[in-house]
């Protein structure tokens, strides 16, 4: 059992409300919040957020920013009690998706294939490292990648802040 990442785009404010943590509240309050949501404003990694990560930034949890905003940055608001939900909520402010949008935009998943290395990973930590073959990285990884490059382009376009929620799998 591992943790599975989702991620919603939604406005900078939600029913005018302007602060992340309540937002967040808003939102995943309730066990059915994808439910309740457009379809098109729901992206869902499950288990391979990690390793997306490892291949956009080389590192299992750190990067520099734009490339690390993409899966594992942002601002986690149920650190501190600020969100008091069940799950780990992360928030990307509008500025931060529109230059990680831009990373992706300039950046194809050819060029950081290279980075796709299995035992390199389980070394590293990054969850289900063990279980990826060599058709992970192209039946898998690659449309999951080409998925959140158009998520976030459409975010960026929208002006939208993007929240990822952490939860067990």
């Amino acid at each position: 059992m591992g943790l599975a990442m989702s991620y919603l785009r939604v406005p900078p404010t939600m029913e005018g409300e302007p602060d992340p943590g309540r937002v967040a509240r808003l939102v995943f309050g309730t066990p059915d919040w994808r439910r309740r949501q457009p379809a098109e404003q729901v992206l869902d990694l499950g288990g391979h957020w990690q390793a997306l990560h490892y291949l956009i930034t080389g590192d299992p949890w750190d990067g520099r920013q734009p490339e690390s905003d993409v899966v594992c940055g942002g601002r986690l608001l149920t650190e501190d009690g600020e969100a008091e939900l069940g799950i780990d909520v992360i928030f990307v402010a509008p500025d931060r998706v529109k230059a990680a949008a831009d990373h992706l935009a300039d950046t194809s998943f050819g060029t950081i294939a290279d980075r796709y290395d299995p035992a390199a990973m389980a070394a590293a930590e990054v969850q289900d490292a063990a279980g990826l073959d060599a058709k992970t990285r192209d039946r898998v990884l690659k449309p999951a990648y080409e998925n959140l490059t158009r998520f976030f382009a459409q975010a960026a376009a929208d002006g939208q802040a993007v929240f990822k929620v952490m939860t067990h799998s």
